[in-house]
């Protein structure tokens, strides 16, 4: 599957997850535009996925993290999560999560 491809399946399977049309995505895009979307024809820009994650209720990552799943059908959603958190604690984007104190 390629990555186009990944995304559209994921973005159809979000949008159907919440009952939503390609209709109700009417002012952000035609109907025509959100079927190549997810038939894997084209790709969206980032400001085009923010959008739609909005539209339909998501953050913008967890459509990303449906379009790699899909892509890998051997990466477990729990081994994405964990590479992504360990990836943004060394990049320093995120100061890592402390335990909570105990009592």
């Amino acid at each position: 599957m390629e990555l186009k491809e990944a995304f559209g399946l994921a973005l159809r399977q979000f949008r159907n997850s919440k009952g939503l049309t390609q209709e109700d995505f009417s002012r952000l895009s035609s109907r025509t535009y959100m079927s190549t979307l997810e038939r894997g024809q084209k790709m969206p820009k980032l400001d085009k996925v923010d959008d739609l994650s909005r539209m339909i209720g998501i953050h913008p990552v967890t459509l990303l993290a449906g379009c790699y799943l899909n892509l890998d059908n051997e990466l477990t959603m729990d081994e994405l999560l964990d590479r992504v958190r360990d990836e943004l604690q060394h990049s320093l984007l995120v100061a890592p999560t402390e335990a909570p104190p105990s009592a």
